[in-house]
Parts: structure tokens; sequence; C-alpha cells
């Protein structure tokens, strides 16, 4: 039976700090180094263990799939990192503090830019301390200024059809480790959500979901590994 694992990255420091990320590299903090290893030793516990795994550029997300497999004793697994994994871009809001952005901007106008299906935040400037055009892992990488979160899934659901989906038509058990938005992506698509209603899906840190599928991919069951 396929099998399908999305599990957030753990805590990260902008996370800590209520700070918007978005493609800007933040480590894990020691809660979020936790939380991944704990997700691993759930997954060994359940036994329920990936046969490949997936994640994005970015350390916070690589980061945690390589604690969670640790923890799980499957740290060989084969794996594959794609920047289409990252996270949403958050453009001229990158690196800002959330709620002295709503004290500026408004309360509605946040909401907006961060719970809206299709308007992205203001662009990022370039030569912004945030511009990642000089990073090389980004070479010859179409790199946003913004994106919104109907952008992210435009990149995330080509991905998953090209690159993941055969590895679960060939029945493995795949493992996602990326971001809140990327994870969105994935969820929207597979549990059918509207435009309106997976904008205020939240996805918490480092608690791995399970998509049990069927052979033509449609899903048996989708839950929270901790719940069962």
């Amino acid at each position: 039976m396929p099998r399908l694992i999305l599990v957030r990255h753990g805590q990260s420091q902008w996370n800590l700090e209520n700070r918007f990320t978005g493609w800007w590299d933040v480590d894990l903090t020691e809660k979020g180094e936790a939380e991944a290893r704990a997700a691993g030793a759930l997954l060994k516990d359940k036994g329920i263990l990936p046969d490949v795994a997936f994640t994005s550029f970015q350390s916070r997300a690589i980061k945690t799939l390589h604690y969670a497999l640790e923890a799980a004793g499957i740290l060989w697994i084969p794996e594959t990192k794609d920047w289409r994994l990252n996270e949403r871009h958050y453009g001229g809001l990158t690196g800002l503090d959330k709620a002295e952005t709503a004290a500026k901007h408004g309360d509605d106008q946040v909401k907006i830019w961060r719970r809206s299906f299709d308007i992205p935040p203001p662009v990022l400037e370039s030569g912004s301390e945030f511009d990642l055009a000089a990073d090389e892992r980004y070479a010859g990488i179409p790199i946003p200024n913004t994106e919104s979160l109907k952008d992210t899934i435009a990149r995330v659901l080509p991905y998953y059809e090209g690159s993941i989906v055969p590895h679960l038509k060939a029945g493995a058990t795949v493992l996602v480790a990326a971001h809140g938005n990327s994870l969105r992506a994935l969820v929207k698509h597979l549990s059918n959500i509207s435009d309106d209603e997976i904008t205020g899906l939240e996805i918490p840190t480092g608690q791995p979901i399970v998509y049990d599928l069927e052979d033509d991919l449609a899903v048996q069951d989708r839950y929270y590994l901790s719940e069962r």
C-alpha cells in the first residue's frame, strides 16, 4: 500500500522570534531539533518507516529530515533535495517581526499578505540583505521576489506529480520533510481542500501527517501519527 508521510520542519530560530522567514535559511532551535528527533522516534515506534525521502534546499527542513531519519535508524535511505519544496517566498516581509509589521501596516493588511490565497506580499527589492541572487544553491534557478500560496502550489504540485508520485505508484512509503506552505500545497491537493479553507489550515512543526493511499493514489485515510 502506498503511503505518504508529511513532516513540517521543527521550530526554527525565526519561528521562535516570530519573524517572516520564507526562503531565508534559518537554523533549527534546540526545541526544533528535539521535535525532529521525536518525529523519527514515533515513525520507528509505529513501524511506519519510509523507503525514500524528499526535502527542500533549506537547512531547517534538511536537518529535520536527517534528525528524524537518524532517530528512526534509517539515515541511509535515498533522499532528494529540490528548491520546489522550499517555503513560500515572503518577499519584502522577509526578516520582519510579525507583530511590528501588523502595528505598522494594520492587522487586516498583514492577514491578507499571510493568509490570502492569491495575493502576494510586497516584492523583495534587488540588493536587499535577504536577496538570494548570490546564493550558489540557487544558481540557474528562477528565484521569486515574492509568492502567494497559489504561486507556491504552482511549483510544488508539478514536482510532486513528476518526482514523488512515481515512487508512490511503485508502492513505496515516502517521507517529505518541508515547510508550512509547501506542505499546505500537498494537503490541499490530496484532501481536496478549497482555496478559501486551505489558508486557515495550520500544520504543526514536527508532527508526522500520514496519508494511506490506494494503488491508484486515492486517499484511504489521513491522520496525525501521534493520534494512532
